[in-house]
């Protein structure tokens, strides 16, 4: 069994991103900058917009951070947007998701520049991808295509069954590993919660995307020998063992599945490191592109 090391590979990552921005400061080239939106004081979204702005500060980028308080209208919102997507200095940006409530994050996630997406959301980038066309891909399922490729997981040919229909993994992920790429040509099987056999597609897949939010929901007997496994669920589990009262769990039970995997993503330090990293590499694009 081997462990898709998510914390090395986007180590590696960033290392090759600071050369670029390197060599783009030498040549006196444009410093790609990253801003991100943070509405409101969600604790999970400001530790996740904290270190992205301590991975642009490693390798070499300049980045802005926009706190907002919670009661900010949804038109006070457009209008920062507005003014990041005429910012000539800024190459992308995000804003942090979940907004509060009051906002229609739809309006919002249309109303960045498709050339400043980086965390790829907007139609147009979404349109392009399933088109196989030029654009940012989604930074999760572009960081598992990532750690796929690294690792030399074959995937040519292989039926791979994605658990969860989200628009940000479970969606994507189905088209990108379906479309001749390295770390594609697969036949892909889209599960879900009305999905009637499951156990069964499980047990012929030969590769298994878990991206439903259920922790430890997949285990040892719904899987076949050599399977490769990407967890991409993150869940707090209360646990009175532990100092913190909890324990970080995925949708994966680590320790059954791991028994019959060849290879499996660990968690933490597993998809999630390779999400920042990627979103890393759109600013870098967005840059090199402008």
């Amino acid at each position: 069994m081997i462990l898709l090391d998510g914390k090395a590979t986007s180590n590696q990552l960033k290392e090759e991103i600071a050369a670029s921005v390197k060599k783009l400061k030498l040549q006196g080239k444009k410093t790609p900058h990253l801003a991100a939106i943070l509405v409101g004081t969600d604790g999970a979204s400001m530790t996740y917009v904290n270190s992205k702005v301590k991975a642009c500060e490693r390798v070499g980028f300049n980045s802005t951070l926009i706190e907002l308080p919670s009661e900010t209208t949804e038109e006070q919102l457009l209008n920062e947007i507005d003014l990041l997507n005429k910012d000539v200095d800024i190459d992308g940006f995000i804003v942090q998701l979940p907004l509060p409530k009051h906002i229609d994050e739809q309006k919002v996630l249309m109303a960045v520049n498709p050339d400043k997406d980086v965390d790829g959301f907007h139609p147009v980038n979404v349109g392009k991808m399933t088109l196989d066309l030029p654009c940012f891909l989604p930074a999760t399922p572009y960081g598992i295509l990532e750690l796929l490729e690294r690792y030399n997981v074959e995937t040519s040919g292989k039926n791979v069954v994605i658990i969860g229909r989200s628009h940000i993994v479970g969606r994507p992920m189905s088209i990108l590993m379906s479309q001749k790429r390295k770390a594609g040509n697969a036949t892909v099987t889209v599960a879900h919660s009305r999905t009637k056999n499951l156990k069964e597609l499980c047990l012929q897949a030969d590769i298994i995307v878990a991206a439903l939010g259920i922790p430890e929901f997949l285990t040892g007997d719904m899987v076949k020998e050599g399977v490769t496994i990407i967890d991409v669920g993150i869940t707090r589990v209360d646990d009175a063992t532990k100092k913190r009262g909890y324990r970080l769990a995925g949708d994966v039970h680590f320790e059954s599945v791991s028994k019959k995997a060849a290879f499996i993503t660990p968690v933490p330090g597993g998809v999630g490191p390779m999400t920042i990293a990627m979103l890393l590499q759109n600013t870098l694009l967005a840059c090199q592109r402008n």
